[in-house]
């Protein structure tokens, strides 16, 4: 099956050993670098003592490194292929890292209800350097994104900051009920690049080994994105943004540049 037609049915698809070993290095660098210097956006976003695990976003303007990524790899076109769009916009990096002995998991979500865009021509790469097992991987409900949304809750405390508690459909009980969803999940190396939609259902355990699980997640948009402006914070921010884009505009802004097009 074409990776477009999986993409567009499952909301999920893996890209197996897409990025050359000079594009790996790059995303590491990019990682340490942003490790390194974070910024004020940054989180740890772990309850526990044990481990650590670190956030960070939309560093790309900061880190040479990063942008250098952005703008050089082949990542936009990869982008491009998975939409089945003409124009690649980047959105914004996340950084993901996991540190040995993690036990906070991130819970399942979407991720469209916390952003200021609309469409369907949207990707999000996830892209480890460090190997990841099965085990830790990102996993997805298959076709969930073609669905509602769900209502979105803080991570840590399960709080409904953006919609009134009963405006929105809750999330299943995945876990309690297996059989009822098809749930995927790859083991990863480097080189290997996990695309989901925006609002694909996803989650991704703690880190219990001994090992790192350092990801870097870039965000793309296509031909049919547009400005959506929330009466809520966005995660992230885009200061300023609502004064130069009406709702429904094209994202036609510095902050996010046109890093291909067919």
């Amino acid at each position: 099956m074409e990776v477009q037609e999986q993409f567009e049915r499952d909301g999920a698809v893996c890209l197996r050993g897409v990025l050359s070993t000079e594009t790996i290095d790059m995303v590491t660098q990019a990682i340490e670098a942003n490790l390194a210097d974070l910024s004020p956006r940054a989180q740890r976003a772990s309850n526990s003592d044990d481990g650590a695990f670190i956030e960070d976003f939309c560093s790309w303007q900061r880190l040479p490194v990063l942008e250098q990524l952005v703008r050089e790899s082949n990542l936009g076109e990869l982008a491009g292929l998975v939409m089945g769009s003409q124009q690649v916009r980047f959105f914004h990096d996340h950084m993901l890292v996991k540190e040995p002995g993690t036990a906070q998991r991130t819970p399942w979500h979407q991720d469209i209800p916390y952003y200021n865009v609309d469409g369907r021509q949207n990707v999000s790469m996830w892209i480890p350097v460090d190997p990841i097992s099965r085990t830790v991987s990102l996993e997805f409900v298959a076709g969930s994104h073609h669905g509602p949304w769900y209502m979105p809750r803080t991570f840590r405390d399960a709080q409904a900051k953006w919609f009134p508690e009963g405006t929105l459909a809750e999330l299943p009980d995945i876990a309690a009920a297996p059989d009822r969803f098809n749930v995927l999940g790859w083991e990863l190396e480097p080189g290997d690049v996990v695309c989901f939609h925006m609002q694909t259902l996803h989650t991704a355990a703690g880190n219990p080994g001994p090992n790192r699980r350092r990801v870097l997640s870039l965000r793309f948009l296509g031909d049919d994105m547009v400005h959506a402006p929330r009466p809520w914070t966005t995660s992230p921010e885009f200061p300023g943004l609502v004064e130069r884009l009406p709702a429904g505009a094209p994202l036609d802004d510095p902050l996010f540049p046109v890093i291909w097009e067919r």
